[in-house]
């Protein structure tokens, strides 16, 4: 089957697994892969297609239908001025709330900005008139497309509806062949949830709670920004269900939580014995591909989300997204819980071993020390590269710790400033973690008037000279570009830094000086220098004593 077709059979499909009954068409050659799939299902009564040869015309039905109905209605055109023509319908189901999926067929991006016929910009072509608008991308074929179709369609069909019913916009861009070839092979299943909607969007409703069927094999996932950690943590614990909390999730602590999940999860044979029948997602996670594969595998994956009009799914593997969910409590057996913590319990003893060998200053180890070691009450600041994964595969469970970090965009720039606000905000004892490059990426945040408010804020550098986190990545198998263009080696003496804006400096010397280094008050600098190449040993060793621990725990059974 060749892509056009393929993409286009799977937005239909999905768009009738969400609910679609009426689409609207205007004839077009870009647009012929989809009026094919519509026509075709049209054919054995799965919807009502209506043709109209005016692209306003079609538009506009497009309105009435879905104004009258409630009900998302499909408007499809082809390239250009056809697109164009859509506009004063999109304007008016924007102000009307009327939901409308308007699909526009477009040139891929070699055709376009060449003088190719009916080739226009089409990106946001309507403006602020849309709730949403998404350029699909040219369609290849490769696994894991499916899931993206059938996720951004039925993400598509959400916004529309929710949280205020609206206009939105996707463009596919095709290439040629547009009709199909004959050949029905594919790399892997077209087909979607028999049950409906790949991602099933539960409706804003004052008081809707979405029941989470009960099951015993449940995991609650904690990532970044997430709300109400208390609530559903304590309802997970009541459910016997692990809990596995980024560090900046701020869920990790109680009996539930573990520390070595990433290890755990990297590991098929134990992966294969604990698959759970449910996963709960509460903010957005990201810092571990393990933990990410445990969502795509998830036969039920709930995301919490109190926006409705964005919701995090990484991996597109939702299958509900409510704003409140409510787990149930179980009794009985206590096997489930029990068998993932005796892991952890291997993995995380395994780990301290390797990092406990000596007193030499390691990153991971800086990690888990400095989160140990901090006060309750305190503020912990970290960058988004390596020093949070680092956190997340060593920091141990606890309570009276705030982890903060920009896991948003998870850029390195500006975090000198964003951890001195975040610590004036907190007044009191603070902490960050950063990385040498964001660090020096970020210097003119050490500039501060001599009347200006100094937080209390101890700033810990990893100094590698360069970009540690390249070196755990495929990149590092490039020996000869590797070093300038991924390594980025500098010569920047930091204590000199810190002299430059007279802000107090320690060199940290052992890891077992930690403590020490860090105490005292207001703003200061705390550098350890390690090395990169050693880190990326290091952390080798980590996963495979952690691997070999649980391997010995899982023979045992």
């Amino acid at each position: 089957m060749n892509p056009a077709t393929a993409l286009a059979t799977v937005l239909v499909d999905e768009l009738l697994r969400c609910g679609m009954t009426d689409a609207v068409l205007a004839p077009g050659s870009r647009s012929a892969p989809l009026a094919l799939a519509l026509e075709a299902v049209a054919r054995t009564g799965r919807l009502r297609l209506h043709v109209r040869i005016d692209e306003r015309s079609a538009s506009f039905l497009a309105l009435g239908l879905a104004k009258r109905s409630g009900r998302p209605v499909a408007v499809v055109c082809t390239s250009g001025t056809a697109a164009a023509n859509f506009h004063p319908a999109v304007i008016e189901a924007h102000e009307a709330r009327v939901p409308l999926i308007v699909l526009t067929a477009d040139r891929p991006p070699e055709l376009r900005d060449t003088g190719a016929n009916q080739t226009i910009d089409q990106m946001r072509l309507y403006g602020t008139a849309v709730r949403w608008s998404c350029e699909i991308g040219v369609p290849e074929e490769r696994p894991g497309m499916v899931a993206y179709w059938r996720s951004l369609v039925s993400r598509a069909w959400g916004l529309a509806l929710a949280p205020s019913p609206g206009p939105v916009h996707l463009n596919a861009a095709f290439r040629e062949p547009l009709i199909p070839d004959g050949d029905e092979t594919w790399c892997e299943p077209l087909d979607g949830d028999a049950t409906g909607a790949w991602t099933r969007v539960r409706a804003s409703t004052p008081g809707s709670v979405l029941h989470v069927p009960p099951a015993r094999r449940g995991v609650l996932v904690v990532g970044d920004g997430a709300v109400n950690v208390k609530r559903y943590v304590a309802a997970a614990s009541m459910a016997g269900w692990p809990v596995l909390a980024e560090p900046n999730g701020n869920a990790r602590y109680g009996d539930h939580a573990l520390s070595s999940h990433h290890f755990l999860l990297g590991m098929p044979e134990f992966v294969e014995r604990h698959r759970p029948e449910v996963v709960v997602t509460l903010g957005k996670p990201g810092l571990s591909r393990p933990l990410l594969s445990l969502l795509r595998r998830a036969e039920e994956h709930i995301v919490v989300s109190s926006d409705l009009s964005r919701w995090p799914d990484p991996v597109r593997s939702a299958t509900q997204v409510a704003q409140e969910v409510e787990i149930p409590v179980m009794s009985g057996d206590d096997g489930w819980l029990r068998s993932w913590r005796t892991a952890d319990l291997a993995a995380t003893r395994a780990v301290d071993a390797v990092l406990d060998a000596s007193d030499e200053v390691t990153e991971p180890r800086l990690a888990r020390d400095l989160a140990a070691s901090i006060p309750s009450g305190s503020l912990l600041f970290c960058a988004a590269s390596m020093p949070i994964r680092d956190l997340d595969q060593t920091m141990r469970p606890r309570r009276g710790v705030r982890i903060l970090t920009n896991r948003g965009a998870s850029g390195i720039d500006g975090l000198v400033s964003t951890a001195m606000g975040a610590a004036l905000a907190h007044g009191g004892r603070s902490y960050a973690l950063l990385g040498d490059l964001s660090f020096l990426h970020d210097q003119n945040g050490l500039i501060l008037g001599p009347h200006e408010p100094r937080p209390d804020l101890a700033i810990v550098v990893i100094n590698n000279r360069g970009g540690g986190i390249f070196s755990l990545l495929p990149q590092a198998a490039l020996e000869e570009p590797f070093e300038r263009v991924f390594g980025t080696p500098h010569e920047v003496d930091l204590a000199y830094v810190a002299a430059a804006h007279r802000i107090p400096y320690t060199l940290l010397e052992s890891a077992g000086d930690l403590p020490k280094a860090i105490s005292g008050q207001g703003l200061r600098i705390v550098e350890a220098r390690t090395d990169r190449e050693a880190n990326a040993e290091l952390h080798a060793r980590m996963r495979q004593a952690a691997q070999d621990a649980v391997r010995a725990v899982l023979a045992s059974r």
